[in-house]
């Protein structure tokens, strides 16, 4: 009779292992600062983590490979750069995202914006302009630049080999 309990007991024991490891994969996303409801930050802000905002920035925020998150009660007024920004407050700048932006119902952004995706739901608010670019532009950007000074070598050369069998 005993027995029996302790393979009872076992099998749940196996479940809250299982339970403990969601745990452990949510430890991940509390990489991320928080700036309280009371806090006002003047200044430049960056970092190598995700940031969420619910007091006052002025300044500029420098997040490029993480999230930026304004809250209900964040107001924000610097440019933001980050990979993915979401606005649930009010963001006074130009926004640069690598990936994508949102900006909640509840969300307002005064500012130019430069995206490769955006999300603006109903009752949100969008002053600015919207430039709307694909990931491929901005790989092919740098690539461009390099390219032109090897094709620019072949092509003086071109002429050149042109030149001396035009003579010939």
């Amino acid at each position: 009779m005993l027995q029996p309990p302790e393979n009872k007991n076992a099998t749940p024991t196996a479940s809250n292992q299982n339970t403990y490891t969601p745990v452990k994969t949510s430890s991940a996303p509390m990489e991320q600062a928080t700036l309280g409801r009371s806090l006002v930050i003047k200044g430049d802000i960056s970092g190598a983590e995700s940031l969420f905002v619910d007091g006052r920035i002025e300044g500029t925020v420098n997040i490029p490979e993480h999230r930026v998150t304004v809250g209900r009660n964040g107001v924000v007024t610097a440019d933001v750069n980050a990979r993915e920004v979401v606005i649930m407050g009010k963001v006074h700048g130009n926004i640069i995202c690598s990936d994508r932006l949102d900006i909640r119902s509840e969300g307002a952004v005064t500012g130019d914006v430069v995206v490769q995706r955006i999300s603006v739901e109903d009752g949100a608010i969008l002053k600015g302009s919207v430039q709307v670019q694909a990931a491929d532009q901005k790989q092919k950007q740098p690539q461009h630049q390099s390219k032109p000074a090897e094709v620019s070598k072949p092509t003086s050369e071109a002429p050149k080999a042109a030149a001396t069998s035009a003579g010939a």
